[in-house]
């Protein structure tokens, strides 16, 4: 299966469930190319997001893992180019 780029944005309302989005993330850490997180305090929200280099079944599964956390939305973009 060939690999795709993708950007999977991450918001964080739940701050009690950010150490397990982070032990998903690091579960998947060969596929990321880059993170960033930005901790919004002022809407006590943590705003993620990660880039992918990875099988189209591994973004929707890792972003569906996300999207399962109470207080944690999770959306991907993919690029139009097959990698």
């Amino acid at each position: 299966m060939e690999n795709r780029i993708a950007v999977i944005g991450i918001i964080i309302e739940n701050k009690d469930i950010v150490s397990k989005v982070n032990e998903i993330l690091h579960e998947n850490g060969d596929f990321i190319i880059g993170r960033m997180g930005i901790p919004y305090r002022e809407k006590n929200i943590n705003i993620i997001s990660i880039v992918l280099n990875a099988p189209s079944d591994k973004i929707n599964s890792l972003t569906g893992k996300l999207g399962m956390l109470e207080g944690v939305s999770a959306k991907a973009l993919y690029s139009n180019k097959n990698q």
